[in-house]
């Protein structure tokens, strides 16, 4: 989880940088519309295909970017109120062009995904008419290949790469994740990006959410995730980085921008899952 910046305050920059290896012709234009800075982390604004104009707006980013520390594995919080702040940054990064406020922790996990949805106290039509800024579409599973932006609205910065392959476990200290994703080495994230939006380059949809790298080289402990495969090996990647997808979270949402983890389709970690997981194990 070296992706958050425990302590951290927002440093503000004037510009941003972009590292890329994703031929432009490829791509749509990259800008920071849709993304937020947390007081440690980084995030976005974002709506399902199906979401009402009217509905309140969510915005994502990493279970262990919570105020309240990280969750426990096996932990999954749910509808819990909350009044945390975020920077809501205009489109090419240089400042920022409001504050918002949530008013529910909606969903928060480090067990099978690391993700948190705040559910805020505004619509996405009073973001539009207040900023000109629309909420980023979360898409369908991606595929290994695909041109991806890693955007960080703490630093102001774009990691631009590619999807190099889905993780079967994805393994650190207590917590492991599952079908995670591994970028290709181009986007060598720091902390501060936990919890950006990892965008799809050609369609400018969310495919997942960026949280962690193996710093030091060491085997499965904090701020070191090793890879296991369906067999049971472990594998170190030194350097390498990775997120967790978000294709989940869609079917899980209901009017209102409320989360549902028993509704049909809702494939989101619940404390039930859990429990029978849990019960299964020898």
């Amino acid at each position: 989880m070296i992706r958050r910046l425990l302590g951290a305050t927002l440093t503000a920059t004037a510009g941003f940088a972009l590292v890329s290896a994703v031929p432009a012709a490829a791509t749509t234009a990259v800008d920071f519309a849709g993304t937020v800075a947390l007081s440690n982390c980084s995030g976005s604004v974002v709506k399902t295909a199906s979401a009402a104009a009217d509905d309140p707006a969510l915005v994502l980013t990493n279970g262990h970017c919570l105020e309240e520390g990280f969750p426990q594995a096996g932990e999954v919080i749910v509808d819990q109120p909350s009044s945390r702040t975020f920077s809501l940054l205009s489109p090419d990064g240089a400042s920022s062009v409001g504050e918002l406020r949530a008013n529910r922790l909606e969903y928060a996990t480090m067990t099978g995904t690391d993700a948190a949805l705040y559910r805020l106290d505004v619509s996405y039509t009073q973001i539009e008419q207040s900023y000109g800024i629309s909420a980023l579409e979360l898409a369908g599973r991606t595929a290994e290949g695909t041109p991806i932006n890693v955007v960080s609205g703490y630093w102001k910065k774009v990691y631009s790469c590619s999807v190099d392959a889905f993780v079967p476990e994805l393994r650190e200290a207590d917590w492991s994740w599952r079908d995670s994703i591994r970028y290709t080495p181009e986007c060598d994230t720091i902390g501060g990006t936990s919890g950006s939006p990892i965008v799809d380059a050609g369609t400018g949809k969310v495919i997942g959410v960026n949280n962690t790298g193996n710093e030091s080289g060491e085997r499965c402990t904090m701020n070191n995730p090793c890879e296991v495969d369906e067999q049971g090996n472990v594998t170190v990647r030194q350097g390498r980085n990775y997120g967790q997808q978000t294709h989940q979270i869609p079917g899980c949402l209901t009017a209102g921008s409320r989360i549902d983890l028993n509704q049909a389709g809702c494939e989101l970690p619940s404390p039930s899952s859990l429990l029978k997981s849990s019960l299964l194990k020898p």
